[in-house]
């Protein structure tokens, strides 16, 4: 990899979202507005999905740094909605960890919220967490 781009990729740099099973690792890194995720295009890999890429850009927009930089983001686990949200996440966190004056503007949007929803476990004599087996009278 070139430096510019290994000087991007530093422990101090990274803003981590988590959403459901999803965990996102994004860096931001001076430029004109691209996303990649996993090393595909952000578009080609949310399926062309407007509403995801607005998800992810929602946090620069309000700052008005959409066409500063490049988002780069690593994710794993859940699907396409969770991955988004924690993306979305994740930039948030790293532009208040670029200027702690973001946090004022980005909090009343709700952009730095972790959403603490995860999957209920199962328990057992049940199917799933909650279903029941039917029941029989007789």
């Amino acid at each position: 990899m070139n430096t510019k781009i290994d000087s991007v990729f530093q422990k101090n740099t990274i803003g981590l979202g988590k959403r459901k099973q999803a965990i996102a690792r994004v860096f931001l890194v001076p430029g004109e507005g691209n996303i990649v995720i996993n090393k595909v295009s952000g578009e080609k890999y949310l399926q062309y999905n407007l509403t995801y890429l607005k998800d992810i850009w929602a946090p620069l927009k309000e700052l008005n740094l959409e066409k500063q930089f490049d988002i780069i983001a690593l994710v794993r686990g859940g699907g396409l909605t969770g991955q988004t949200e924690s993306i979305q996440l994740g930039v948030a966190r790293l532009l208040c960890q670029m200027n702690p004056q973001n946090r004022s503007v980005l909090k009343p949007f709700g952009f730095l919220t972790r959403d603490a929803r995860i999957k209920e476990r199962k328990k057992y004599g049940l199917r799933k967490a909650r279903k029941a087996p039917q029941y029989s009278k007789r």
